[in-house]
């Protein structure tokens, strides 16, 4: 089912131009990074058009513009949005309900996925320094939890990390997308172990190809958005393969299939979100009922 776009490329309302990340509130209210426009745009479960809640006046760093969002998650202790603000090398705190500007917490880093922990720490992946940080909200340095050690494929290394998704361990699992693997880090590792993909670029049961999002579930099982290959991916922990969950007809528009799919996650019934770029949509599906889709 599309829930927010789906209707054609723009900067209606009703449309999304090249969206990225995505998050899901409990009550099933959508947030997407509308990357080509410049906003974040927040969906009603149910609505037909969305609402812009940040950015959406161009590209810039003024306080009420962003540039290239990436990624956002709510913080709900202060009720705001944070925004990977790429474009900008800045990631911000902007207020929810009638919030017009943010307010930048870190700046100069090349900042693509985010996440937050139990402990309310700030995860942030580094695309240019190949790297994920942890932040206490108001430190001005943060800790190196994954990579750091330079471009490369080295189990230490991560070249072009994307998403993040944070467990109730503190293991970090990164999207290694010039990797073609995910890559899962424990709290306190000093490398990481590779938990999909990691055989090379290809579109077999063993292999990523450009791997974006990323989420795990309670079991250890790991979904992947396998962008290049148009579908999305779930990896039994231990598992040297894994299977297709969507996206299996290749690449296109129809309600079975993907074009560039990229941020992933679930909502609290264990309905899989995907941004599926290319599409210019957010289509939402039960897994448990398309595993033949």
């Amino acid at each position: 089912m599309t829930i927010a776009g789906g209707n054609g490329k723009g900067s209606g309302l009703n449309q999304l131009n090249g969206p990225w990340g995505i998050y899901v509130d409990d009550d099933q209210t959508v947030y997407i990074t509308d990357y080509c426009n410049n906003r974040i745009v927040e969906w009603k479960s149910g609505a037909m058009n969305g609402q812009v809640v940040a950015g959406g006046n161009g590209p810039g760093q003024r306080t009420n513009q962003l540039h290239a969002p990436t990624d956002l998650i709510v913080d709900k202790e202060s009720d705001c949005l944070i925004i990977s603000d790429y474009g900008n090398k800045r990631i911000i705190r902007w207020p929810r309900g009638n919030g017009t500007t943010g307010q930048t917490i870190i700046s100069n880093v090349g900042c693509w996925g985010l996440a937050m922990d139990n402990g309310g720490y700030l995860y942030v992946t580094d695309y240019e320094k190949h790297e994920v940080k942890r932040w206490r909200i108001g430190n001005t340095s943060g800790t190196v939890v994954a990579g750091g050690n330079g471009k490369g494929n080295r189990l230490d290394q991560l070249d072009g990390p994307k998403y993040i998704f944070v467990d109730g361990d503190y293991s970090v699992y990164v999207s290694d997308s010039h990797n073609h693997r995910v890559m899962k880090w424990m709290k306190g590792a000093k490398e990481g172990i590779v938990v999909a993909g990691g055989q090379a670029q290809g579109g077999s049961l063993t292999q990523l190809s450009g791997p974006i999002g990323v989420v795990v579930d309670q079991f250890g099982t790991v979904y992947v958005a396998d962008q290049i290959n148009h579908r999305i991916m779930r990896w039994p922990k231990g598992a040297g393969q894994g299977s297709i969950v969507v996206g299996r007809n290749g690449q296109g528009e129809q309600t079975n299939q993907l074009n560039y799919p990229l941020g992933l996650t679930f909502d609290r019934q264990g309905n899989l979100y995907v941004v599926d770029n290319g599409n210019c949509r957010v289509q939402r599906f039960d897994i448990n009922s398309n595993l033949n889709v």
